[in-house]
């Protein structure tokens, strides 16, 4: 008796050193720095939790589509083979007491709903669901409607198919599966079960869900199948390379510090597949997702919410990005102003130094639209309280009329972020307008705004309208990556749920205060989630000023417009330190080739700064820009039409062009322009063309689809117009405010074999998008349908 006593005690002992073992090691595994992003897949490869693997469907009603999945319970354990640890996943019974009151295998609801012919949405949860379904502000209108006419049901022998024009959908039973196809019948992805990795002694884990040891939450894993040579894209501005497959994607807001490292300021729960479908994972918790990283035909996504609600999209890129934008948001229109150049420092301190930056670019004939005061027009640098500096600036009122007389709109910094010493500080905390954490305080020094407040709202917004209404075009939206994890917002939920929604309702609350008092919801952004598309535009962060984060830049930007984003733009440049001449030179026509461009950062950024060859250089590419912006804008009309980004990646217009598919440093600008960036001190590179005729459009040279060593023309970077366009441009001015849109030229780029072209146009007044056609007949060239009466095209065959 005193033996087992003594056994006993050593087995309490040794439990209790294992616990305190095994807890130290995870909050190690966790210990992260203040805002670090959470890597939530190690929750799911915790021998202390348990797993629930999705196993038949046990009821279903196909007139609702919604039934019952049956989960069957396991543990991770160890297993020695010959001196070599492995994981798996075993059978295990139940673990609570009493026994008679919890089930071993729960019964949870699964449903499927169509949205429209392309677009499917899929529903499991880990548990009950207490709380109230509320609008989602990542959707339109807060939700998204079941159309269920488009789909036709069948009862099949292997369970239940519901079939539509594009697609179709396979539920199987026992065991349970949804297999996905395209309208030819070629299975798209499905579900993994565990019986689809028997084949393997890598233990994988199939679609399932845990529940914690720690605190009894519960996470989705949503598993679905990936095929040999699939590829997958988006994610948002991911900077790491362009193909996610093989990957492990953390999908959570951050100050990236940077456009080279794995973070982001711009994750998005989206991606796309080179297999044909494309999949929105409707949370904003964070998620982890892992292509194919530790098993190659796995696609792992760990979602931190106790339910997983995913919308798949079938068909190719531009349908894709269609109808998840038709979901979540397509872009307002920026106004014509916002596409011209935007000068800007890191910063002009006052109204003297700002009036002789507009007086220098008017004097070095440097078109311009924006100049933009950063964190330096307050008494104090950084020290933001929507008042400029009295020291400063003598009538900022007057200065922005008068800038905006001579072509300029004014945009200014600032940030949802209060230090201790700021003017706001105490107003904001006796208001209750900052984000509280669980004792009631603030969790930083900073206080942060609570956008989940309508009291916040109002007062943020009356700070903004009243710089709006002295004249300032539009705001810079810094920040708002560093929303508290781990506070208590006003609307009772916390960081795990808020933390990735900060940038979405900070968007929005710019953007519409922007509209109500300009017309224009205009932004000037960094931080993002999903619908923040519908609130232009964003900027990539704070790229080192080199060569290869030029190119990560580009990356970045490609990997945002398959995200469904239209509009977006970069520090030309570099941002960190002051660019050097010749990096400069080579990122300027990159900038002016981008839906938006601003030369931005550590000073000088301003062209008259550099030597005289650089000047003439940017003016050069500039002028370029801005006799293009008949292209641009229309372009840019029809790219926030069917929500398609205006850096577009080579496979979203040529999707059946395997070669298009490996492509990160070139991009279709608009539908027609290709644009190869020089991301050395070179003068040429090896440009991949997709199928068809291209032709240079600065030395006219052409080219036929493949690779080819092409040289740069004049100003420093390779462009090729598509065959059989024509492209629309503009007498150059100083200012959009000065283009005379009624005279256009359209310049026709076609081989000697093509004897026609198509152009779009776009007026600033226009109500819809036109589209002409040139022809020529001997050495006769026309244009129809003339249908543009306001307007007259000079026409330019170019040989």
């Amino acid at each position: 008796m005193i033996n087992n006593k003594i056994n006993q005690s050593k087995l309490f002992a040794l439990l209790n050193l294992f616990f305190f073992v095994s807890t130290a090691f995870a909050q190690l595994q966790n210990n992260a720095v203040l805002n670090g992003p959470p890597d939530i897949s190690k929750d799911f490869e915790d021998y202390r939790n348990t797993y629930y693997l999705a196993d038949e469907l046990k009821s279903f009603d196909p007139e609702t589509g919604k039934g019952m999945i049956k989960y069957l319970r396991y543990n991770m354990a160890t297993r020695q083979a010959f001196n070599n640890m492995l994981s798996k996943l075993v059978p295990a019974e139940a673990n609570e007491f009493p026994t008679t009151e919890y089930v071993i295998s729960p019964e949870l609801p699964f449903s499927i709903e169509f949205i429209s012919d392309r677009t499917i949405r899929i529903r499991t949860t880990s548990g009950p669901q207490f709380k109230k379904e509320e609008p989602s502000l990542m959707l339109v209108n807060g939700v998204a409607k079941n159309v269920k006419n488009l789909w036709v049901y069948s009862k099949v022998s292997e369970g239940h198919k519901y079939t539509s024009s594009k697609g179709s959908v396979l539920i199987t039973e026992k065991p349970w599966h949804v297999y996905i196809y395209d309208a030819k019948g070629k299975l798209l992805t499905s579900t993994l079960h565990s019986n689809d990795v028997k084949s393997t002694y890598t233990p994988v884990t199939p679609f399932s869900f845990i529940r914690r040891a720690d605190d009894y939450s519960r996470s989705m894993n949503a598993v679905f199948s990936m095929s040999p040579e699939e590829k997958i894209f988006g994610c948002g501005e991911s900077f790491t390379q362009f193909n996610k497959r093989g990957q492990k994607v953390v999908l959570w807001t951050d100050d990236a510090n940077g456009v080279q490292n794995e973070t982001m300021y711009k994750p998005i729960p989206f991606y796309m597949s080179s297999r044909g479908y494309g999949v929105f994972m409707h949370h904003s918790t964070p998620i982890t997702v892992d292509f194919g990283k530790y098993f190659n035909a796995a696609n792992s996504m760990m979602i931190g919410d106790d339910e997983a609600d995913l919308f798949v999209f079938i068909g190719e890129p531009k349908d894709i990005l269609d109808e998840y934008t038709d979901l979540t948001g397509k872009a307002d229109m920026p106004p014509l102003w916002s596409f011209g150049f935007w000068m800007s420092r890191i910063t002009y301190f006052s109204e003297e130094e700002g009036r002789n930056i507009a007086k220098n670019l008017r004097k070095h004939k440097i078109p311009s639209d924006v100049i933009h005061f950063d964190t330096g027009w307050f008494e104090t640098d950084w020290r933001c309280n929507y008042e400029f500096s009295k020291n400063r600036f003598d009538n900022p009122t007057k200065m922005i009329a008068d800038m905006k007389e001579d072509g300029f709109n004014v945009c200014l910094w600032q940030l949802p972020y209060f230090t201790p010493k700021n003017t706001l500080f105490n107003e904001i905390i006796e208001k209750g307008l900052a984000v509280k954490d669980k004792k009631g305080n603030i969790p930083y020094e900073d206080a942060t705004l609570d956008f989940t407040n309508p009291e916040t709202i109002k007062w943020y917004q009356d700070k903004i309208a009243s710089l709006l209404k002295m004249g300032v075009g539009v705001i810079k939206v810094d920040f708002g990556e560093a929303a508290p994890a781990s506070g208590i917002y006003s609307n009772g939920r916390t960081g795990f749920y808020e933390h990735n929604m900060y940038p979405l309702r900070y968007n929005k609350a710019v953007a519409d205060i922007t509209k109500e008092v300009t017309g224009n919801s205009i932004i000037w952004a960094r931080s993002t989630w999903a619908g923040s598309q519908r609130y232009p535009l964003h900027w990539g962060g704070d790229a080192a000023t080199t060569n290869t984060a030029m190119a990560s830049t580009l990356r970045g930007g490609l990997s945002l417009g398959l995200s469904g984003f239209s509009f977006w733009s970069h520090d030309v440049g570099g941002f960190v330190t002051k660019s050097p001449e010749d990096l400069y030179r080579r990122w300027t026509p990159f900038g002016m080739l981008s839906s938006h461009v601003r030369s931005h950062g550590e000073p000088p950024t301003e062209p008259w700064e550099y030597s005289e060859g650089f000047l003439k250089g940017f003016r050069k590419a500039d002028n370029m820009r801005y006799e293009l912006m008949p292209y641009i804008y229309a372009q840019a009309k029809e790219s926030s039409q069917k929500g398609l980004p205006m850096m577009r990646a080579l496979f979203v217009e040529y999707p059946n062009d395997p070669g298009a598919w490996l492509i990160d440093n070139e991009y279709l600008f608009g539908s027609s322009m290709l644009v190869a960036p020089l991301f050395e001190e070179v003068t040429g590179r090896d440009v991949y063309l997709p199928e068809g005729t291209w032709i240079d459009y600065q030395t006219h040279k052409v080219y036929q689809g493949g690779w080819h060593r092409i040289e740069a023309g004049e100003v420093p970077i390779i462009v090729l117009v598509k065959d059989g366009t024509a492209i629309p441009h503009i007498k150059l001015t100083q200012s959009t405010k000065d283009m005379d849109w009624s005279k256009l030229t359209l310049k026709v780029f076609a081989s000697e074999k093509t004897n026609s072209a198509i152009a779009k146009v776009y007026l600033p007044e226009g109500d819809d998008l036109e589209t002409i056609i040139v022809s020529k007949k001997g050495t006769d060239i026309e244009a129809a349908p003339s249908i543009l009466s306001k307007t007259s095209f000079k026409l330019e065959w170019i040989k």
